[in-house]
């Protein structure tokens, strides 16, 4: 039941997790916590949903939630910058029963009120990034970097492999999530009833949609992408979440002398006004199947990034641009695990 000063970005996440923990550990921008009456306004959904897929992220990575305490210990609240995930691009058709690449999460973000920023190559890797930011309040609301790993990139062997492996995807959007969108789509808006209805499935589409994996099959993908290797485990779960902090430098040497797995430099974008590091990524257990029965190997998981950014002096804004070569550096962390 939702108290008389409850908002609805705070009866959302409560609605799902039982309490709003997650929710005060973040620094969410005053006008999203003031929502309070009427129907929930695109806004506070996609705030919702980025505090639920952030406290996943935390329950996945324990280095995180150390640095998530780390801070809560000192007072000082994270400021959610952005989430990434990975997709899947045949050079034909769907993923499986979702829609190829980032469009699986571009039919979600869009009608949630965010809109492609910018597109960035990452040739190495033989994947293209993709920026989503927010509409209403693109500062305060956390972007989404969906990237997208082209299979037409790779050898026979590869695609067979991939076409095995996320070939049995299925799509997590029921009727009530789609009719959410819709009205999100349509006013901005959507009742509470069905946004506390669908907000746990959208919620759900953030994570692994395929089933079993043959370890054949994971070690031709591994072989010659780790990022393939690390979506086969891991499907469309948030590879990282990142905190905005001021200075991501003396972050990264407070971290490393307390022994946090961190990045050995930080990644410095071309214009020089954003700058990246993060944690290794944790091992996790996973399993797969093989001629004699199940297996189980640890993997690369997920990881916790951190990013600085300067005001762009052209817009007077704070710079929420994305960097390749940064993106590229920031990847190998689930090789560095």
């Amino acid at each position: 039941m939702r108290s008389m000063n409850e908002g609805m970005v705070e009866h959302l996440v409560r609605s799902v997790l039982g309490d709003t923990a997650a929710l005060t550990a973040l620094d969410v921008h005053a006008d999203l916590l003031a929502e309070a009456d009427g129907p929930v306004s695109r806004a506070a959904f996609a705030m919702a949903l980025a505090v639920l897929l952030s406290d996943d992220l935390l329950k996945r990575v324990p280095s995180g939630a150390d640095y998530a305490r780390r801070e809560a210990a000192s007072g000082r609240r994270i400021l959610f910058d952005h989430g990434a995930l990975r997709t899947i691009l045949f050079a034909d058709g769907a993923t499986g029963a979702l829609p190829a690449g980032q469009l699986a999460f571009a039919r979600i973000l869009e009608p949630l009120g965010y809109q492609k920023a910018n597109t960035y190559p990452l040739p190495r890797l033989k994947m293209t990034g993709h920026a989503y930011a927010h509409s209403d309040l693109p500062e305060a609301i956390p972007q989404y970097f969906v990237s997208e790993l082209h299979v037409d990139r790779f050898d026979a062997d590869f695609a067979e492999a991939a076409a095995r492996v996320f070939g049995s995807s299925r799509d997590p959007l029921g009727q009530t999530e789609q009719a959410l969108l819709s009205a999100m789509a349509q006013a901005g808006e959507a009742p509470l009833e069905l946004a506390l209805a669908a907000l746990p499935g959208i919620a759900a589409a953030f994570a692994r949609q395929h089933g079993p994996v043959a370890l054949g099959d994971y070690e031709i993908l591994l072989a010659q992408s780790a990022e393939a290797g690390w979506i086969a485990t891991e499907g469309n779960s948030f590879n990282h979440v990142t905190d905005r902090v001021a200075h991501v430098e003396s972050l990264a040497d407070s971290l490393r002398a307390e022994g946090f797995p961190i990045k050995d430099r930080v990644e410095v974008a071309r214009e020089g006004r954003v700058r990246q590091t993060a944690l290794k990524a944790d091992r996790v257990e996973r399993s797969f199947t093989t001629a004699e029965g199940e297996i189980s190997r640890r993997v690369p998981g997920s990881f916790y990034e951190f990013i600085s950014r300067e005001i762009d002096p052209a817009t007077g804004c704070i710079d929420l641009s994305f960097d390749s070569s940064n993106a590229t550096g920031i990847f190998a962390m689930t090789r560095a695990a």
